[in-house]
């Protein structure tokens, strides 16, 4: 289980599999008084097996991003954005951002680096030797404008 703090609207998000619904990829939002909380209702964003799940907060998009692998498609490395409103959360449409070779992500790990407003996410690459491999992934509708010519280095071709 993963839990996030949407910091724009003061809510804690908690993203799971649910053992109990088919391992789907499930969320809930929860809102904090004093010392309890009360949770909105389930909603879930991936309706086969969601596995490795890591997710954050990305303040530039005011989303919650949660990454995982998607065991109904060749548990290919996922991610899909959540929007909190009020007790419940919707989800855009999920896109795939590893599927090297077999596909197959293990031992995710995300985070968002507010200075480049990317999402980062850390994985083992089961399509590439098992080798660590990280991705920056820019949110669409993003502002961010801090690539120029010269701080442009290049795109590496190997894992690392």
């Amino acid at each position: 289980m993963q839990l996030v703090h949407d910091s724009s609207n003061d809510k804690i998000v908690a993203i799971y599999q649910d053992g109990g619904n088919s391992n789907q990829g499930t969320a809930v939002v929860g809102t904090v008084s004093g010392t309890s909380i009360s949770l909105g209702s389930e909603v879930v964003f991936e309706t086969d097996n969601a596995t490795y799940i890591s997710a954050h907060f990305a303040s530039n998009i005011n989303k919650v991003v949660i990454g995982y692998a998607d065991a109904g498609n060749s548990s290919y490395g996922t991610v899909v954005a959540g929007t909190v409103s009020g007790t419940s959360i919707s989800f855009g449409t999920p896109f795939v951002y590893a599927n090297t070779g077999s596909g197959q992500i293990f031992y995710q790990g995300g985070t968002y680096d507010s200075n480049a407003e990317r999402s980062v996410f850390v994985y083992q690459d089961g399509g590439n030797s098992d080798r660590g491999t990280a991705v920056a992934l820019l949110a669409a509708g993003s502002t961010s404008t801090n690539l120029t010519a010269s701080n442009y280095i290049g795109v590496a071709d190997a894992a690392y």
